[in-house]
C-alpha cells in the first residue's frame, strides 16, 4: 500500500486500484467521537474486531459526505458548449446513494434527469456528477430532487428541466415501519416540462422505456 499525501491512498493489493481522500486532522477528531459512541452503546472499542473501526468509520463518513466540498455549478460550467439543439436530452438510471439527514441511514435508488437546451449544452457525465455532488450530503429526497433541478436550470438556462428520483430508504426498511418493498418517487419540473403535458408525458415514457 502506497500512501500519497494527507490520506490519499492507492491500494493495488487485491488486484484493483483504490483511491481514498480524507483530511488527517478531521479524521482523528471524528475517530475519537466514534470511539465514544461505541462505548456508549455498550461495546468495547479496544477489542480486536473494533480496534480500527473508529478510524475506518471516520474515513467512510468523509467519503459519504464529500459533496459538501463539491460545487455542482462549476461541474456544469467545466463542459459548457454552444449548440443549436432544442430537443430533449435525458440521462436516466443514474445511481443515487445518499444519507437521510433524520437518522443518518442510507437511501439509494436512481435519478432520471432531462433538459431542453436553449443555446448551451453540457457534457453528459456532468449531469451524473451534479446528482452525485448533491447526493453525497445529508439529505432528504425531496430537497435533493429540487437542488438538482435548480442547479441545471440556473446554470444552463435551458427551456426546461425535469428530474425524477426513485429511492428506497433504509430508515423505513430497517427500523420504524419496516416495509422492505416501499419505493419513494419525487419529481420536479421547470419550463416546458411544466407548461406542456405532451413534453412531460414524453419524458415519463422515455425514462420508463427499455431502449437499450
Amino acid at each position: 500500500m502506497d500512501i500519497i499525501n494527507n490520506g490519499d491512498v492507492i491500494d493495488p493489493g487485491r488486484g484493483y486500484t483504490r483511491i481514498d481522500h480524507w483530511n488527517d486532522e478531521q479524521t482523528a477528531a471524528l475517530a475519537e467521537k466514534y470511539k465514544e459512541i461505541l462505548q456508549l452503546i455498550g461495546e468495547d472499542p479496544g477489542r480486536e474486531g473494533l480496534e480500527e473501526t473508529p478510524l475506518r468509520v471516520a474515513k467512510a463518513i468523509q467519503f459519504l459526505t464529500q459533496g459538501y466540498n463539491t460545487d455542482p455549478t462549476s461541474i456544469l460550467k467545466s463542459a459548457l458548449f454552444e449548440e443549436d439543439y432544442k430537443e430533449m436530452v435525458i440521462v436516466k438510471d443514474i445511481e443515487v446513494y445518499s444519507m437521510c439527514e433524520h437518522h443518518m441511514i442510507p437511501f439509494f435508488g436512481k435519478a432520471h434527469v432531462a433538459y431542453i437546451p436553449d443555446r448551451y449544452i453540457t457534457g453528459l457525465s456532468k449531469i451524473a456528477r451534479v446528482v452525485e455532488a448533491f447526493a453525497r450530503r445529508l439529505q432528504v429526497q425531496e430537497r435533493l430532487t429540487l437542488q438538482i433541478r435548480d442547479c441545471i436550470q440556473e446554470t444552463l438556462q435551458p427551456l426546461g428541466v425535469a428530474v425524477v428520483i426513485e429511492a428506497q430508504h433504509l430508515c423505513m426498511m430497517m427500523r420504524g415501519i419496516q416495509k422492505q418493498n416501499s419505493v419513494t418517487t419525487t419529481s420536479a419540473f421547470t419550463g416546458e416540462f411544466m407548461k406542456r403535458q405532451t413534453t412531460r408525458d414524453e419524458f415519463v415514457h422515455l425514462i420508463g422505456a427499455k431502449l437499450h
